[in-house]
């Protein structure tokens, strides 16, 4: 009798992988010609055991699943993803503590949490360093997306092993919580969105899925927020299929709040398709449009 394994999320990544360094041999995709698709020497147990009992932290396991059984670092999302050892170096909150961000976070609670941040004239370096601790602490520091943004994990709290992206402290600027619930689906959602030949110059800001996903979310939402993100989350295809098309077509008909969002989404992939709505925008009395 013949016995076949059942292909783990990691066994998909390492395949996928390969399947991501065949499609873009040329690294086009963005980050891609630091990091060519290719993975560190994977972590021991006994490593990533060290690790940890030196700081005093226990990683999220999609985490440690990818350091022990796919690689310490190397090819991901933007430049990369960071060794253990240059993602510690580049850490500078307390990892024990407890993350205070979450998604749901309002411009309101950010700027109370921030205020000492961003108006920093008057306190001392000491102050600076603890209010600093209070935002980025309970995450590790995991990548870079470049200039002032980085990609960091939570470690402690209710939302333990999410991905967040930072940037500098600026007023009503929330830190962004990726879609993804942990480390492994939002690797892999990586990997997919390449092999898929999507547009992923801002991976993972965008709401997740494919063409008739994105309609259906749009259809079933609860509330304008969520139409407006499942909109956006077709920025990232390079083209669609005239179903879609029909779509948007319908949306920039009977949706008034949608319009523009929907024409410049037909225009950015079909030019034919558009024609006729840039003719009107251009012949229209109306500055936004």
């Amino acid at each position: 009798m013949l016995f076949w394994k059942k292909e783990t999320q990691l066994d998909r990544i390492k395949n996928k992988l390969e399947k991501a360094m065949r499609k873009d041999t040329a690294f086009s995709v963005f980050g891609a010609s630091s990091h060519k698709y290719r993975v560190y020497e994977k972590l021991t147990v006994k490593e990533l055991a060290d690790w940890q009992a030196k700081n005093q932290v226990t990683l999220p396991e999609p985490y440690t699943q990818f350091l022990t059984k796919v690689g310490n670092g190397g090819a991901g999302p933007y430049y990369g993803i960071y060794s253990i050892e240059k993602a510690t170096s580049y850490t500078d909150s307390g990892l024990t503590k407890k993350c205070v961000l979450h998604p749901g976070m309002t411009k309101e609670e950010w700027n109370r949490l921030t205020e000492p941040l961003i108006n920093d004239e008057d306190i001392s370096d000491l102050e600076y360093d603890a209010a600093r601790e209070r935002v980025l602490g309970g995450m590790l520091c995991i990548g870079t997306q470049g200039c002032e943004y980085d990609m960091y994990l939570v470690l402690e709290g209710k939302h333990r092993g999410k991905i967040v992206y930072t940037s500098d402290f600026y007023l009503d600027r929330p830190f962004f919580f990726v879609y993804e619930d942990n480390f492994l689906d939002w690797y892999e959602r990586w990997l997919d969105e390449i092999i898929l030949d999507y547009d992923i110059a801002w991976f993972s800001s965008r709401m997740p899925g494919d063409e008739s996903a994105l309609i259906q979310v749009y259809q079933n939402a609860p509330n304008e927020e969520i139409k407006s993100k499942a909109l956006d989350g077709m920025f990232k295809f390079k083209k669609i299929s005239r179903p879609t098309i029909d779509f948007l077509e319908s949306v920039a008909e009977q949706r008034q709040n949608d319009r523009i969002t929907a024409i410049q989404l037909i225009c950015k992939t079909s030019v034919d398709a558009g024609r006729g709505y840039l003719l009107e925008l251009l012949h229209s009395d109306r500055n936004e449009d």
